[in-house]
């Protein structure tokens, strides 16, 4: 399992940050006589529904470590603080959403990492307002991570989706969530809130809630890690073993820090790219396995794409960043207009330090190569690698190659997949001017289906010329594919060719 994954952070208006320091007021003392809860200081109080006045309360020896409604006058809502033995830097503080002390074991396990745990009995209101008001003023952090099950799960996303602000994480186990707050979600991902959901394969909430937020944290760059426990139905919720969880809450609290090569992030909005990769774990007290995939449990890469006001919703610059950039920061100049997440070969090339550059088309016409240029340029301003290497699959592969003929000095090899050996930059096919790139000593590599008609057409052809004009170029055939891949492509001798001949 991956226990760390890169943190990263978009600022507005600044470049980077210097300092991923939690920063906190002082804690004071919560009033009230205290009882005892799982072996934690518990402090209980009364809010008025009415003036939203809190005042302490004693819990009663006869509710244990649980809360009897029956304790609660009317016109007033219960609420809760356990206080750790020692508080962590910056009072990190979890806020259960529903059911309080149901499997707490994960509340438990952060207090004995110093976290504060709190609660409000009431669904999400002006009333959580008046409480999240209460116990930051004590001193506890304005961002707390927040635990959901089932009914919590509705309220942890309606107060998130509606004070993003106020939230560093979600953990979300068998969830419901609302209509009005599906409908936010993409707040949660600007204000770069990651998700832990636990969900059972028969729970009933797993395929009309957990899966369809799952779906858009994927199609819009957010972070959402899932654990989904083998023949496990709604309850019981939470696993028994709780450092897992403990582990992805504790992480997810920190401010993320970005120091990206280019600079100006305002410039750029910020997501995020992993695998969806499938993992099997075994649960060993459950004594059943779980299907885990997201970024606990897989490399993890910052996407900052450029601000754009174009009339037609063109997407701007992407770069895809990789966690330690190599010497020299080598990159790829992807011609096609997104990767996928099964994208094997960029993957493998993220992790050996390379950036991945997608440039948009700014043109109903289709790329243009003076835009290119201008990308190339800022870039290279930037310290990237002088000599980007090429890549594309299809017709991008061609539109890769067109660039390549006018810019044979700037480059370092071509990578393409199943190419068309044409181009909409310009009007003669790059098939017919190899030429430039032969006498530059570019290396070019092919890969292709072994039944793909642009095999013959195209990489042949353009094999055979290229070799008359004395360049090389290998060619990789997959037997029984034809245009389209049957999967990713295996990245070692791919990785291992562009690796080879990236240049300076």
């Amino acid at each position: 399992m991956r226990k760390f994954f890169k943190l990263t952070l978009a600022i507005v208006g600044l470049s980077l940050i210097v300092s991923g320091k939690i920063s906190a007021q002082a804690l004071t003392t919560f009033e009230g006589e205290k009882t005892s809860w799982h072996g934690f200081d518990r402090y209980d109080y009364l809010m008025d529904m009415e003036t939203m006045a809190i005042k302490p309360i004693k819990a009663t020896p006869q509710e244990g470590t649980g809360m009897n409604d029956a304790n609660t006058p009317k016109g007033t809502i219960r609420c809760i603080v356990i206080v750790p033995k020692t508080a962590a830097p910056g009072n990190p503080c979890t806020w259960r959403g529903f059911y309080w002390d149901h499997e707490s074991q994960s509340e438990v396990e952060l207090l004995k990492r110093g976290f504060h745990v709190v609660y409000c009995n009431i669904d999400p209101d002006n009333h959580w307002e008046a409480w999240y008001d209460f116990f930051t003023k004590h001193g506890l952090s304005k961002k707390p991570a927040f635990s959901g099950m089932s009914r919590g799960g509705i309220n942890e996303y309606a107060w998130a989706t509606t004070h993003p602000d106020k939230v560093s994480c979600l953990y979300a186990d068998n969830p419901a969530i609302r209509p009005e707050s599906f409908a936010k979600l993409d707040l949660l991902i600007k204000y770069d809130i990651p998700v832990l959901s636990l969900v059972g394969t028969e729970d009933f909430l797993f395929p009309t809630n957990t899966i369809p937020i799952e779906d858009v944290y994927h199609q819009l760059g957010g972070r959402m890690t899932m654990m989904i426990k083998e023949g496990t139905p709604h309850h019981p919720h939470s696993i028994r073993d709780a450092k897992f969880i403990a582990d992805w809450v504790e992480q997810n609290i920190k401010p993320t820090i970005s120091d990206p090569l280019f600079a100006d992030t305002a410039a750029y909005t910020k997501t995020y790219y992993y695998s969806l990769e499938n993992q099997y774990q075994f649960l060993k007290v459950e004594k059943t396995y779980a299907t885990v995939r997201g970024p606990w449990f897989t490399p993890v890469y910052d996407v900052y794409m450029a601000k754009t006001a174009s009339k037609y919703g063109i997407k701007g610059l992407t770069i895809i960043a990789p966690n330690k950039p190599a010497p020299g920061n080598p990159w790829v100049f992807r011609a096609d207009r997104a990767i996928a997440r099964d994208a094997a070969v960029e993957q493998a090339l993220l992790a050996k330090g390379y950036y991945v550059v997608i440039p948009p088309i700014t043109s109903q016409s289709g790329p243009v190569r003076k835009d290119w240029d201008k990308i190339y340029a800022t870039l290279t301003g930037k310290g990237f690698s002088k000599k980007p290497v090429m890549m594309g699959t299809g017709a991008y592969g061609g539109e890769a190659y067109e660039w390549a003929i006018y810019n044979p000095d700037k480059i370092s090899c071509i990578y393409v997949d199943n190419v068309a050996m044409r181009s909409l930059m310009e009007k003669k096919a790059p098939i017919d001017t190899l030429a430039p790139l032969a006498k530059a000593g570019i290396k070019t590599l092919h890969v292709s289906g072994a039944t793909d008609p642009w095999l013959t057409t195209d990489t042949r052809v353009a094999e055979q010329r290229y070799k008359a004009l004395g360049g090389s170029m290998t060619i990789i055939t997959i037997p029984g594919e034809g245009h389209f891949p049957k999967g990713p492509r295996e990245p070692g001798q791919i990785v291992a060719f562009i690796v080879k001949n990236t240049k300076e």
